[in-house]
């Protein structure tokens, strides 16, 4: 019977706090870029959500306003985390692709700041 160590299993960048996310060393770059565009999305979806649900969800009756925010802002934080884990939403991976660098081809040969349009 084989026994893995702990320390050996592959960390995914979603069982990173996004602030630890940056200094981890045992995550790839792509991963860390993409595990940051993910919450992002996530954090402009709630922004979108809470706008879209604030005619839905305002109590008109006079009922507890502190519980019905408290309630609000968790059904709206697990819907927009639920909608980004699904990556169906499609920001992710532009702010991803937006965010990883192309690697220089070695038969570039313009100068760092150029643009290549105006050399031509």
């Amino acid at each position: 019977m084989e026994v893995q160590s702990v320390f050996s299993r592959a960390i995914k960048a979603e069982a990173v706090p996004l602030e630890r996310l940056a200094s981890n060393t045992q995550i790839s770059e792509g991963e860390k870029i993409a595990g940051v565009s993910r919450h992002f999305e996530a954090i402009m979806i709630r922004q979108f959500l809470t706008e879209a649900y604030k005619p839905v969800l305002n109590p008109k009756d006079g009922a507890n306003n502190s519980v019905n925010d408290i309630y609000k802002d968790m059904m709206i934080e697990s819907l927009a985390d639920s909608i980004s884990k699904s990556g169906n939403f499609g920001l992710a991976q532009s702010f991803q692709s937006q965010m990883v660098h192309p690697k220089k081809k070695a038969s570039d040969s313009s100068q760092p700041g150029e643009d290549k349009a105006l050399i031509e």
